[in-house]
This record gives structure tokens, C-alpha cells and sequence, in this order.
């Protein structure tokens, strides 16, 4: 943690990217101006030159969340060609993010605050209807995709919470993968891995 003087003169992405590192180690609480002038060695009149409160960095924060988190991984999957290759590195992500990341976490328990809530359940609702669409051009039918997209939604929830309660009990990245996706795509469309077969 830096306390001397910064280096150069800060700007509001090196506010929003400490913040968010506080955001993973402390909670919602921990996105504080004091705290973080401290760690960023700067002023609190540094913070004000490009937030009018706390209130805005947190707004910035929670839109670069989403941008990092959903926006991001979506645009570089999209990139692949086949509906199942974009769900199974999308699972290898979020697992691999959900054993290792704070920051979901941290917003899970600071819910109650409207902003936080509105920022996950629409992160949630794109989650969900992109891996249905991935499902839809598996031939799976709308509503089953839907459901199903929301189970794997959970089943990542549950996953992120089990990494921190008993991460011993978690099987490997790619054993849950399989599994996942298996289930996703149903008995007659789940096949083994391409590097599997190939």
C-alpha cells in the first residue's frame, strides 16, 4: 500500500481501480475517500477534482464491474465461433474468477444498498440471457434455455461461495466445466471435449 506522494498526477481510473482492489478486500465499506487517498498517496481535494462524492465513485465502480465482469468476457467470446466453445471457456472464466475474486462477493453482501442491487440484477439478467442465446443456437428451445441458463447462473453463485467456505471440496476447473455444460446441453447434445476427441 502506497502512502507517499504519487508519481504522477492521479486521474479517476486510478481512483475507481483502487477502489475496486478495496472493494475486494474490505467490502463496500472499504470504498471510502480517506482510506483511499492513503493508499493512492494523494489528497482528498484529489478525489473531489473528479468525483462529487462517494457516492459517484461508487456508481463507477459498479459500471466498471460490470464492464470487466459481463461486458468484457461477452465481446471476447463472442469472438469464437461455436456456441460451445463460448460456454465452456465462459464457465473456465467465471470458475477460475470465482475462486480467486472478492468483488462479487463483496457486492452479494452489501445488496441491500439499492444502487448495488440494481447493477447485479442487471448483470445477472445479461448473464443468464447470454448463455440462453448460446443454448437457443444449440437448438435447445427458448424457455428450457432460459431456465437452464439461470440454474448455471446459480450453480456460479454457489460455486464463488463454496471457494471461500470449503474450497477443498471443489473439483478441478474442468471437471466442473464438463459438468456444467453437460447439463446445459442435455443428454443428447453434451459430448466430451474437443481436445478429447480430437
Amino acid at each position: 500500500m502506497s502512502t507517499g506522494k504519487p508519481s504522477r498526477r492521479l486521474n479517476a481510473e486510478d481512483w475507481v481501480t483502487a477502489a475496486i482492489a478495496a472493494l475486494g478486500e474490505s467490502g463496500l465499506t472499504g470504498v471510502a475517500v480517506e482510506p483511499l487517498a492513503k493508499r493512492l498517496g494523494a489528497t482528498k481535494g484529489s478525489f473531489y477534482w473528479h468525483f462529487k462524492d462517494r457516492g459517484a465513485l461508487v456508481d463507477a465502480v459498479l459500471a466498471r464491474w460490470e464492464q470487466l465482469g459481463t461486458d468484457e468476457v461477452i465481446a471476447r467470446l463472442d469472438a469464437l465461433p461455436d456456441p460451445v466453445e463460448r460456454l465452456r471457456l465462459l464457465f473456465t472464466e467465471v470458475i477460475e474468477y470465482a475462486t480467486e475474486g472478492r468483488e462479487e462477493l463483496a457486492l452479494l453482501a452489501a445488496i441491500d444498498q439499492p444502487v448495488v442491487a440494481d447493477a447485479m440484477r442487471r448483470v445477472a439478467a445479461r448473464r443468464i440471457e447470454y448463455v440462453a442465446a448460446q443454448l437457443q443456437l444449440l437448438a435447445v428451445p427458448a424457455r428450457q434455455a432460459s431456465t437452464r441458463a439461470a440454474v448455471a447462473v446459480g450453480i456460479y453463485h454457489g460455486i464463488n461461495q463454496l471457494a471461500r467456505v470449503a474450497p477443498e471440496t471443489l473439483p478441478a476447473t474442468g471437471e466442473l466445466v464438463d459438468d456444467i455444460v453437460g447439463r446445459l446441453l442435455g443428454p443428447a447434445q453434451s459430448s466430451p471435449r474437443r481436445s478429447e476427441t480430437q
